[in-house]
C-alpha cells in the first residue's frame, strides 16, 4: 500500500533527526520583496527555534529518502536495516518547502538523502530541488544541500550555485573508524570533494579586475559531521581531526554527534551511547578553538587518557592544570592571555581591554559584565584583590566540580 505524503514526511523527518550540521548561518542577503519571489535571508543567517537537545528546527530538515545502497555499521538507514522505507520526488519536496514557508512555519530547507543507485543519480535530485526552488519559484530563503562526495564534479559545482551552504560529512574521527564502519566509502575520496569544494567556495569570493564579483558559490561556506562515540577515538583524535578540517579545508563548523544505538546493531558498536556531556564538552573545546586562540592540543594534553574533563568546562580544566601561569593581571595581562581564564567571554574581555585605557578595572567590575565572579576569582588579580594562596590550593578543583548526584536503581 503506498504511503501517504503525511506519513512518509514523518518517516523521513525523522530518519534526518541523526544530522546534526543543519545550521543556516552565513548566507548572503537575498530578500524577495526586493528581488520578487518567495521568503528571504538576512546577512547574519535566519532565525531558528531549537529543541533541548540544541537541534534546529527552523528548517524543513528531511531526507530525500532513507533508502540506500550503504551499509554503514552506525547508520539506521544502511542497507540491511529493517526500518521503514520511504521516498519522495523531488516535486514533492519543492512543494512541501513552499506550503511550509507560506504557513510560516520555517525560513529554509536542510535536505539530505541516502544514497539511491547511484551518487550520481541521489545527487541529481538534491540539485534539482535546488534549481527548481531558485528557478521556477524563486524561492529566496535557505537552502542547505548535503552532498554526495564521489558524485560527478559538474553536479556539485551545480550544487554551489543554488544553496547557501553544501556539507560532506567525514562520518568518522579517524580513517580507520571509517574503514571499519563504513568501508564502502574512502576517505580520500571525501577529503578530495572538500578541498574541491574549498577551492570554488575561495573562488566565489574573489573579484575580477574591473570589480566584477565571480559567480556566487555556497557562501555560507561548508560545513561537515563526525559521530563520537562510535569507535574507539579519543577526545584528543576527535580534536585532532577537526583541527586538520579546519585548516585544510576551510570549514565553517565541524558537528559532533554522539553515537545512538541503533535497531538490529552490528556487533562492531557499543551497546550504550556516550554521555551526552561529551558531546556538549568537544563542542566547547571546538568553540575555544575558532575563537579563543587555543590549540586543539592543548585541551586534552593534561589527560593521560587523552578525553575532555565531563565534570569541568575546557577551558576552567586547561586553567586548573596550568595554574603557573595564575593569577593575571587584569589591568596588565594581554588579550590572548584574558581569553584563557576561566569565565571571561569574547565580549566580556574587549569590555575589559576598554575600560582599563580609562582606569583601573576591579573586581567588582566584573559583575557589571555578567561574569561569574565565583569562576574568575581565582585566577585574577585587581586593585583591591588578590586570591593570594586561593590559586595554590590543593583542593581547589572541589570549588567548581558538579555536586554528586544520587543514582536511581532504575
Amino acid at each position: 500500500m503506498k504511503k501517504t505524503l503525511s506519513q512518509r514526511l514523518a518517516i523521513l523527518s525523522d530518519a534526518a533527526k541523526y544530522d546534526a550540521s543543519c545550521a543556516s548561518s552565513g548566507s548572503t542577503r537575498r530578500d524577495s520583496a526586493k528581488s520578487g519571489g518567495i521568503g528571504s535571508t538576512t546577512g547574519n543567517g535566519i532565525c531558528h527555534s531549537y529543541t533541548p537537545d540544541g537541534r534546529c528546527v527552523s528548517l524543513l530538515k528531511i531526507l530525500l529518502t532513507n533508502f540506500c545502497v550503504y551499509d554503514c555499521a552506525y547508520c539506521i538507514n544502511r542497507s540491511s536495516s529493517n526500518v521503514e522505507r520511504a521516498r519522495f520526488t523531488p516535486e514533492e519536496v519543492v512543494w512541501l518547502t513552499l506550503e511550509f514557508y507560506r504557513r510560516n512555519c520555517i525560513e529554509g530547507l536542510f535536505l539530505s538523502s541516502g544514497i539511491i543507485r547511484s551518487s550520481d543519480r541521489t545527487m541529481e535530485q538534491l540539485v534539482q530541488v535546488a534549481r527548481d526552488l531558485r528557478l521556477k519559484h524563486g524561492f529566496r530563503g535557505y537552502i542547505h544541500l548535503k552532498t554526495i562526495p564521489d558524485a560527478a564534479p559538474r553536479l556539485l559545482e551545480e550544487a554551489g550555485r543554488y544553496a547557501d551552504r553544501l556539507s560532506i560529512n567525514v562520518e568518522m574521527p579517524t580513517v580507520a573508524g571509517l574503514e571499519q564502519y563504513a568501508p564502502q566509502k574512502k576517505a580520500g575520496g571525501i577529503r578530495q570533494a572538500m578541498g574541491e569544494m574549498r577551492l570554488k567556495i575561495d573562488a566565489g569570493k574573489d573579484r575580477s579586475h574591473t570589480g566584477r564579483r565571480a559567480e556566487r558559490f555556497s557562501p555560507g561556506g561548508q560545513s561537515t559531521q563526525m559521530i563520537v562515540g562510535a569507535d574507539a577515538a579519543s577526545d584528543q583524535d576527535v580534536l585532532a581531526s577537526s583541527a586538520n578540517l579546519y585548516g585544510s579545508y576551510g570549514l565553517r563548523r565541524v558537528y559532533y554527534s554522539a553515537f545512538s544505538p541503533i535497531p538490529d546493531a552490528s556487533a562492531l558498536l557499543p551497546a550504550t551511547s556516550p554521555p551526552l556531556q561529551r558531546e556538549h564538552r568537544l563542542y566547547q573545546a571546538d568553540w575555544l578553538f575558532r575563537f579563543y586562540g587555543f590549540a586543539f592540543g592543548e585541551l586534552t594534553a593534561g589527560r593521560a587518557d587523552g578525553m575532555l574533563d565531563l565534570d569541568l568546562d575546557p577551558k576552567l580544566a586547561w586553567a586548573l592544570d596550568n595554574r603557573a601561569l595564575f593569577p593575571l593581571d587584569l589591568n596588565r595581562a594581554p588579550k590572548e592571555m584574558l581569553l584563557r581564564v576561566p569565565g571571561l567571554g569574547v565580549k566580556a574581555v574587549a569590555a575589559i581591554l576598554r575600560a582599563r585605557r580609562h582606569q583601573a578595572v576591579r573586581l567588582e567590575d566584573l559583575a557589571r559584565l555578567n561574569v561569574s565572579i565565583r569562576k574568575v576569582r581565582p585566577f585574577v588579580q585587581t586593585p583591591g584583590w588578590s586570591p593570594a594562596r586561593l590559586t595554590d590550593r590543593h583542593d581547589l578543583r572541589s570549588l567548581f566540580s558538579p555536586a554528586p548526584q544520587q543514582m536511581t536503581l532504575l
